[in-house]
């Protein structure tokens, strides 16, 4: 049965989603939600995700919605079909975990902030708080530091196979590599060379030509 994603392509969380399909070769169809006429606000949307976000996802009666509560129901769901993204030890889960965790808590808790106000505010006749931002970089500069000694000992975020860990974490990685923010990286060699082999994958470059088209 395929898959119903409501969402908009362009989004982090609903990239998030639609990039967990194609490393686990999901049979998904894309429903359009017009973030800028609010239609994720609109009565028929928030019945299926009621905080009026996307994506939100409908399998057969199976409801669901908040990315990474999706990206760990597919991955369990469909263990043998695709990319093993979950780690194939409790440890080795525990770690992925951890840093999903983390991508929630630090990173994504501090890049968001920056793309509402370099992006999002101005797009919507709002002034950008610079001030702010500025503070915001260098919070989140400090976790990058993090990331580049994690990277230094591992492949990948939670050892030495592109799990969940690393996945969550690509489509905000890409929006502040779009919007100026690529030097956070760049400067990085650890985090510079883990982008370049994520961003290289498969269900990658067909996510980013499902955003150009």
């Amino acid at each position: 049965m395929v898959v119903k994603v409501y969402g908009y392509v362009h989004a982090s969380c609903p990239q998030r989603v639609l990039l967990c399909f194609l490393e686990k070769e999901i049979e998904f169809e894309l429903i359009h939600v017009d973030l800028d006429t609010l239609e994720h606000k609109k009565p028929d949307h928030l019945l299926r995700q009621p905080f009026g976000q996307v994506p939100a996802i409908e399998d057969g009666d199976f409801k669901l919605y908040e990315s990474r509560a999706i990206l760990r129901y597919y991955s369990n769901k469909y263990t043998d079909q695709g990319t093993d993204l979950l780690g194939k030890t409790l440890e080795q889960r525990a770690i992925v975990d951890q840093w999903m965790e983390t991508e929630t808590n630090y990173f994504n808790a501090l890049a968001l902030p920056i793309v509402v106000n370099l992006v999002l505010k101005p797009k919507f006749g709002k002034p950008c708080d610079f001030t702010f931002v500025e503070e915001q970089k260098v919070k989140l500069e400090k976790i990058m530091d993090v990331y580049e000694n994690q990277l230094a000992r591992n492949r990948y975020l939670a050892g030495d196979e592109f799990t969940l860990a690393d996945l969550t974490h690509m489509p905000m990685m890409n929006i502040m590599n779009i919007i100026g923010l690529s030097s956070m990286v760049t400067t990085r060699p650890n985090l510079n060379r883990w982008w370049n082999d994520i961003s290289a994958r498969p269900a990658w470059k067909k996510l980013i030509e499902m955003a150009a088209n």
